[in-house]
């Protein structure tokens, strides 16, 4: 197409016009000051030959078509009288791009899910059709000339082409680019070109689908990009797969060319002119430039190149590992850009082909490829070394051998690598190792390798002290670790890693079902049809199998297919991981149904997850695991020892290191791509192969000889996701029958969903540690967010060693289960729930609906009446699937607590990115609600001592909620009087008075009760050995940490961070105020503050205080009061929306009338993420106090579907750090995660000093657990380490960092006032503006006795 010039450009298009224009001339531009009506109109040029219709002969005059913009009463009159003409159907493609304005965003995404090839095979389709009507056409008027002769090149040619010289036009014009981004309009037939004059709408709607047709064309050019981030294709057929359609295959047809056949040419891209200047923008929601994007592509391709070539080296197939990097090589040296491609291919891919060469002794194979590594300007490094010398040592030696040995030794001595060096720095697995040491003992026999040992202390200011051994022998750091034998542990420990090779542990469930009459049989016939449907899945996966490797024989070897990935497992892995999901499924609820592509990734994870347990046990990890964990148990019983979990580990780890794998192996997990591909493959089996006869259930069943109805197993619905359709996978209505009438109350839970058996490995690298098989991952991420973890592997390792060390501690923590208090909860459980008591209740105990009317004539029931009938359905829906919800956490929960109920067991910790600590399993922890935490209790006893009564006591009150703002000693006394209450409570739990019931946390009361009444009645309170953890909760923690970085005195006052004789509660001061504020509206006439009298309550605006600092917003502090007000029986239901509103608004007025400093530098910490998000299109990142980089992983991502087809990996993926920041996510979330990642650095101090001290530490974030013995203890090192933390310049560190990290320097200022140029300089501004501080001094809160009580 060609562009209209611009009013200023019109005399150059005079100079190449041959007539010059008129009033009635058949072009006009908008810009000549032409009538209303024609600036409406431009000529269009009909895609595809409209241009080369054969056309009757027409003199080149400007009136042989005389025709205006605006139609004459006649015409139109004429027009009106008319059908609408159909349009020709050779503009079929046109039709296909003609699209409205409201539709363009469903065309567009129709026409992108086009595939290239049928596209194409439609276009050709279309040419050929055109071509041979062209054809027909010119073969009649040859007939019809044959008597005048033949026609001139002219006169065939349209009329508006005769009246340019296209020469002229070319080179004036189109190639000095003075054209406008304007669509000039061709129209071939006068009857055609009648009927849009006529109607002014339809040249508006042409034009709008030309600009919907350049988006598109835009938009796909953007997407359909290669992979491999532009790099030029190695055949023509990939060079055709990555061609965007629409210009991959646009054919040039020349009208006097007759003698050649009708055959497509392929055209450069990007020559269309509608999108060539266009192209040059680049335009994208997702990345900040093309240079990003084209870096995130290749990273991803060098993360799917280093798992893909591992898979290929463990399945044995050496030659496709070759075959790939020769692949990509290949493309690499066709690319056009070598600065783009640099870096993709690095030594470290090759040593994985050549660890896989030396593993069979190829040493031929090595010189090949070094010949590559020339050719490419790669350096051997120590892996290098190590995978030669492992080769040579599996060859025999002799002469030969040796003389290559003593060559490649002396290499790599030139080269400045020792042999200590290559055996300290390189990573080995198996017998790599002791094969590498061998071949290097051929030439020097006396030579040992002295390894480095791990740097074990901290380097940080808050811990060096901690780095001084001392004197005398204090081994009080083992005091959380003792009671327990050798052979206790290690025979835990074997037990422990045989769940973790099962995969999973199945145990009895606390439900309380009826038996089915024909259970027995059931049973029967589900375990035949498991044997078959086992026998159908090992068939089914043999034979898919083979259907991918016969089409990956006939595929270019450089492509990475998921055969590779499959082939890594055997069938038999396959099919129990397919019968496992297969019972998972089955059981399912009716609310629920995980989606297809849920379903996708976690069997991808199962696969990957048994790929990475295998390889441990065939790389010898396994057993080296269990050689270093004998000697970590023999510390373990011995007790002697000052290190903590991380060093004794470091050090046994370090003492093995002379044979055997390396133990420090990073594992990269797959990427997500390569999870749905593995997972579709064995969804394809389990939705095709896994077949049910529906008669199955029937007693008397026919005899096996028959032939059965087999139906599929499951099927496949869509269901609505909010404004989401998603297709789920439900289970055939006869199965579940079969499982609910078989089952024989169980349930299955992976191995890494439940607690451990034994102590966990100590994390000593970011990716080693927790359980000894299973992976763990250090930190909670998204797969997207790749940036902290490239901060974390840049990180000083001793940087990292406080976080990791605090996990240690955590997890070192012994568990039991409070077995008397279990008892209760499951008989309240199993009789049916308690809604007060915060038991759940079954769906089955939620009274049904009315029956529902309906609409018919003379029922009188109003439209209204019909909707809110449609609403409480829906509610009652939702309510139904929320109760089933919870009623199953609680089941796993108590079913699990039943089942460790007399073992000992161990809770292994990881972190979320702000280093805020959580339990790994998920369903049995001390994390959660108030019925969670009351379970468990310490397994080590330790003697209450003097004061662990009082502290017992006190803790008892302190859970109940009653005496928030009385002193330490009016809780004591109150105590006193209210024991037989207690001791009531503990005896008659449920058919007593039951004042635990009233407390806030009653199910913790409760146990505190059971708790006291075994210490009343015992000989000695003092020597009573007690396991129970006493809590000692922060006093609204984030607004503490708030008034300690602004030093602000009045609002450390109000959260007790200085001295005072009764606790302030921050949460009854802000209900004073708001009750102040609603007191005065009342009394002015408002009704909704006359409606709120008597109900604004401490409880009702205390969640919403508590997380006003971590950033909640006002709807969602709406909905926390809403919730508490709907909780009050006598609040009227009317009022809850508008008094919630009120309320809302009263609550953030009286926070900020009270914590002025708090908000000053929240708001500093918004403003500072909202410049770095918006100018630098960058992550907000920092560096916690203790050495942690965090990285806000918010970036706007790119919905991308599921392929459900193909073996051919897509490199494809998304990354954060080559995308753009969600800047609202970034701006409103720093302020709290900034306080999350400093309160979790108290906790770390806190659970490190406590560790050196030998006392037992447990935290739930800011409520921190020990025995009641050790409670002053823990209270003076939380004290101490807060006023420690406070004491660095936190915020100045911050603001040093960040200025660092984003400040624009002077040469980044283009000085043109520009608005890029004055938001670069209000960043550098607000990066050092630092918020005013306050007086308050922070050693009073030393003595504050309600900091944290």
């Amino acid at each position: 197409m060609y562009r209209l010039l611009s009013a200023n450009r019109a005399a150059a298009m005079h100079k190449v016009l041959r007539v010059p224009p008129t009033a009635a001339t058949t072009t006009a531009c908008c810009d000549c000051g032409g009538s209303s009506a024609s600036q409406n109109f431009v000529h269009y040029q009909q895609y595809y030959q409209m241009l080369y219709r054969q056309m009757p002969a027409i003199t080149a005059t400007p009136f042989a078509r005389p025709q205006t913009t605006a139609p004459t009463q006649t015409d139109a009159q004429t027009q009106g009288k008319k059908k609408r003409v159909r349009k020709p159907r050779y503009a079929k493609y046109v039709e296909l791009l003609e699209v409205t304005e409201l539709t363009a965003s469903e065309r567009k995404s129709r026409v992108k899910r086009l595939k290239s090839k049928k596209l194409a095979e439609f276009i050709q389709k279309t040419q050929q059709q055109i071509l041979e009507k062209r054809a027909r056409e010119e073969k009649r008027g040859l007939k019809k000339s044959s008597k005048g002769g033949l026609e001139s090149a002219a006169q065939r040619q349209p009329v508006e082409y005769q009246k340019i010289n296209m020469e002229a036009l070319d080179g004036s014009i189109l190639e000095s680019g003075i054209y406008d981004d304007r669509p000039m309009l061709f129209f071939g037939k006068d009857e055609y070109t009648k009927q849009i004059i006529a109607n002014p709408e339809e040249v508006q709607n042409i034009l709008k689908s030309f600009h919907n047709f350049r988006d598109i064309i835009e938009s796909m050019g953007n997407e359909q990009q290669e992979a491999e981030f532009g790099l030029a294709a190695a055949k023509q057929v990939e060079e055709l797969e990555s061609v965007d359609p629409f210009e991959a295959i646009e054919p040039y047809i020349n009208p006097l060319d007759k003698g050649k056949p009708a055959v497509t040419a392929l055209v450069v891209p990007n020559v269309n002119a509608v999108t060539a200047k266009s192209k040059k923008r680049f335009k994208s929601k997702y990345h900040v430039n093309e240079e990003q994007e084209r870096l995130g592509r290749q990273r991803a391709l060098q993360i799917n190149l280093h798992t893909y070539l591992n898979v290929c080296v463990s399945a044995n197939m050496l030659s496709r590992a070759l075959s790939t990097i020769i692949a990509y090589r290949s493309r690499i040296k066709k690319s056009t850009s070598p600065r783009l491609t640099e870096g993709l291919l690095t030594i470290d891919l090759y040593n994985i082909l050549l660890h896989g060469y030396a593993g069979k002794g190829l040493f031929e194979r090595f010189e090949d490829t070094f010949k590559l590594l020339e050719e490419d300007g790669l350096s051997f490094n120590e892996q290098t070394y190590a995978a030669i010398f492992e080769c040579l040592g599996r060859l025999e030696p002799d002469a030969e051998n040796e003389q290559i040995l003593r060559q490649y030794m002396a290499q790599a001595e030139a080269e400045g690598f020792t042999l200590n060096q290559i055996l300290d720095k390189s990573k080995f697995v198996a017998d790599q190792r002791d094969i590498a040491l061998d071949a290097i003992r051929r030439i020097r026999p006396d030579f040992t390798p002295v390894y480095v040992p791990p740097q074990l202390g901290y380097d940080n200011e808050l811990l060096n002290h901690l780095n001084e051994t001392k004197e005398t022998a204090d081994y009080a750091i083992m005091n959380s670790k003792r009671g327990y034998s050798k052979e206790q542990l290690e025979q835990l420990a074997r037990e422990q890693l045989k769940v973790e090779l099962d995969g999973c542990i199945t145990i009895q469930s606390i439900e309380k079902t009826k038996e089915f009459a024909n259970s027995e049989k059931c049973r029967e016939r589900l375990k035949e049809l498991e044997q078959s449907w086992r026998k159908q899945i090992s068939t089914a996966i043999v034979r898919d199998l083979n259907t991918l490797r016969a089409q990956v024989r006939f595929k270019p070897h450089g492509y990475m297919n998921y055969y590779t990935y499959l082939k890594a497992l055997d069938s038999s892995h396959f099919a129990d991981i397919l019968i496992k999901e297969l019972y998972k499924l089955a059981e399912g609820s009716e609310t629920f149904s995980p989606t297809v592509g849920q379903l996708y990734k976690e069997l991808g994870e199962k696969v990957q997850q048994r790929y990475q347990i295998e390889q441990k046990k065939h790389n010898g990890t396994l057993e080296k695991i269990g050689d270093i964990y004998s000697s970590y148990c023999d510390l373990w019983d011995s007790g002697k020892s000052q290190d903590n979990s991380r060093q004794a580990w470091q050090r046994l780890v370090h003492e093995q290191r002379e044979t055997g794998p390396s133990m420090d192996l990073p594992e990269v997990p797959w990427p997500t791509n390569v999870l749905a591909g593995v997972g579709r493959f064995l969804y394809n089996i389990l939705m095709r192969d896994i077949k049910i006869d529906p008669h199955i259930m029937r007693l008397k069943s026919k005899s096996k000889t028959a032939t059965q109805n087999l139906l599929p197993a499951f099927y496949t619905l869509f269901r609505n996701q909010g404004r989401l359709v998603k297709e789920e996978v439900k289970p055939h209505p006869v199965l579940s029958r079969l499982l609910r009438a078989s089952r024989q109350q169980t349930l299955t839970f992976d191995s890494n969903l439940v607690p451990m058996l034994c102590p966990p490995q100590p994390w000593s690298t970011p990716h080693n540690g927790g359980y000894l098989l299973n992976k763990s991952e250090l930190i909670r991420l998204p797969h997207q967010a790749i940036q902290q973890w490239d901060r974390i592997r840049a990180a000083n390792p001793q940087h990292l060693y406080p976080a990791l060390d605090s996990l240690n501690q955590l997890a070192s923590v012994p568990w039991r289960v409070n077995t008397q208090l279990l008892d209760v909860i499951v008989e309240v459980f199993q009789n049916g729930g308690n809604a007060k008591l915060d038991v759940p209740q079954p769906p089955s105990s939620l009274p049904p609906l009315p029956s529902v009317q309906k609409n018919s004539e003379g029922s009188g029931i109003s439209n209204a009446d019909l909707a809110k009938q449609f609403r409480e359905k829906l509610g009652h829906r939702r309510k139904k699937a929320e109760m089933y919800s919870l009623w199953c956490d609680a089941l796993y929960r108590l079913s699990l607590a039943q089942h460790y109920r007399d073992k000992v067991f161990w809770l292994p910790h990881n972190m979320d990115f702000r280093g805020r600590v959580y339990p790994v399993p998920p369903h049995l922890n001390h994390l959660g609600s108030d019925l969670a935490r009351s379970m468990l209790i310490f397994d080590q006893a330790q003697p209450l001592g003097v004061d662990g009564f009082s502290w017992l006591k006190l803790h008892c009150i302190n859970l109940t909620g009653l005496k928030k703002r009385d002193s330490v000693r009016e809780r004591l006394l109150y105590a006193e009087e209210i024991m037989e209450d207690i001791l009531d409570s503990a005896d008659n739990p449920l058919t007593g008075r039951m004042w635990w019931a009233k407390s806030d946390t009653p199910w913790q009361t409760l146990g505190c009760c059971m708790e006291i009444a075994n210490v009343h009645r015992s000989p000695d309170p003092a020597a009573y050995m007690s396991r129970f953890p006493i809590h000692q909760d922060g006093s609204c923690n984030g607004l503490q940490h708030y008034a300690a970085l602004g030093r602000d005195k009045a609002g450390a006052h109000s959260v007790n961070l200085s001295p005072s004789a009764i606790p302030q509660d921050v949460y009854s001061a802000v209900a004073t105020l708001v009750e102040r504020s609603r007191k005065s509206d009342a009394q002015n006439g408002l009704h909704v503050a006359e409606a709120l009298a008597g109900f604004v309550r401490r409880k009702v605006i205390k969640q919403t205080v508590m997380t006003t600092v971590y950033g909640v917003t006002r709807y969602g502090a709406r909905l926390q009061i809403a919730r508490q007000l709907k909780d009050i029986d006598d609040f009227p239901k009317d009022w809850v929306w508008p008094a919630s509103t009120y309320l809302t608004t009263k609550t953030f007025e009286s926070l900020r009338e009270m914590f002025t400093s708090t908000r000053e530098i929240q708001d500093w910490f918004t403003e500072c993420a909202r410049l770095i998000s918006g100018v630098c299109s960058q992550n907000v990142e920092w560096i916690t106090p203790l050495g942690l980089p965090v990285v806000q992983p918010y970036n706007r991502q790119e919905i991308k579907h599921t392929s459900r087809t193909g073996l051919r990996v897509n490199a494809n993926m998304s990354m954060d750090m080559y995308e753009r920041p969600n800047i609202l996510k970034q701006k409103n979330a720093f302020p709290p995660n900034f306080i999350h990642s400093l309160d979790s650095s108290h906790m770390m101090l806190t659970s490190l000093h406590c560790e050196r001290q030998g006392i037992t530490f447990v935290s739930v974030h800011d409520c921190f657990w020990t025995h009641a013995c050790t409670v002053p203890e823990l209270n003076r090192s939380c004290r101490e380490q807060f006023v420690a933390l406070h004491s660095q310049p936190i915020l100045e560190q911050l603001s040093e960092f960040m200025r660092h990290t984003y400040s624009f320097k002077d040469n980044d200022f283009t000085n043109d006032g520009s608005t890029e140029d004055l938001s670069k300089r209000q960043l550098n501004r607000t990066l050092k503006q630092l918020p005013q501080k306050g007086d308050f001094e922070l050693s009073n809160v030393l003595d504050s006795i309600y900091f944290f009580s």
